[in-house]
């Protein structure tokens, strides 16, 4: 009985996602788990053996045509194929069907809403929006939706966007600052200007306790500013998350 005779540059794979990045004049193609490329862009899944179902470098995975090893050392400037697979996994695009597409966009637009719904407040009323209003308010500014970046990215995007036509503001963090030593009136002169507002400072016996509202994008500046400025003498403490009407429930 004759053996049947299989190319040595093909390789058969079935049920395969396949994320596409052309480079170089190019296309390039590697073959994935279903589910699991946007796990990995997420920094969900960290395991790649876990993604690829196959380390090798394709043109066509379909038709199971690997890439020739010298347009990828050319190319990419590298020979180590798992690496390459990282590159294309993180740059390209994933390729799926029109149905499944519109599916994922439907879902990660959701996603982004509800982080920019739970990341701001309506300052007129210092409330949430509904993720529903958040929804069509990224419709009607038209924003595109990109499936290789995150949700958190892609709503830190959009909020500038949203702001020009809604009233939006990041919501603010309050936070207690207490600063003792001779150090106090230099740090909070520094701390200061990163504040959105002072609601009350209280001076004794040389050391400055503060309850300020601040943008959360400020909170790892602010506690680095403390740590060095005050030599041990100053700390910051979380009151809450979120900005809230009399009345409310911390979070």
């Amino acid at each position: 009985m004759s053996k049947i005779f299989t190319p040595t540059n093909q390789i058969r794979l079935t049920n395969v996602a396949v994320v596409r990045l052309k480079k170089g004049g190019k296309r390039f193609e590697i073959a994935c788990y279903k589910n699991k490329v946007m796990s990995w862009r997420n920094k969900v899944e960290k395991d790649i053996d876990e993604v690829l179902q196959s380390h090798s470098v394709f043109i066509n995975v379909s038709k199971g045509q690997v890439a020739k090893k010298e347009d990828l050392v050319k190319i990419f400037n590298k020979e180590d194929q798992t690496e390459i697979c990282k590159e294309i996994l993180d740059k390209g695009e994933l390729q799926v069907s029109e149905k499944e597409r519109q599916s994922q966009l439907d879902a990660l637009l959701k996603d982004i809403a509800t982080t920019v719904a739970d990341k701001c407040i309506n300052p007129e009323t210092k409330r949430p929006y509904p993720v529903s209003i958040i929804e069509k308010a990224m419709k009607d500014v038209h924003f595109s939706v990109k499936t290789n970046r995150n949700a958190k990215q892609q709503a830190l995007d959009v909020i500038p966007m949203l702001k020009a036509t809604m009233p939006l503001e990041r919501a603010q963090m309050r936070i207690k600052v207490t600063i003792s030593g001779k150090e106090a009136r230099k740090a909070r002169e520094k701390i200061s200007p990163l504040t959105t507002s002072i609601e009350n400072e209280d001076w004794e016996g040389g050391t400055v306790t503060m309850v300020c509202l601040i943008d959360p994008g400020h909170f790892r500046t602010l506690d680095s500013i403390i740590s060095s400025e005050t030599k041990g003498n100053g700390q910051m403490e979380l009151l809450n998350l979120k900005e809230m009407k009399e009345g409310e429930q911390a979070l």
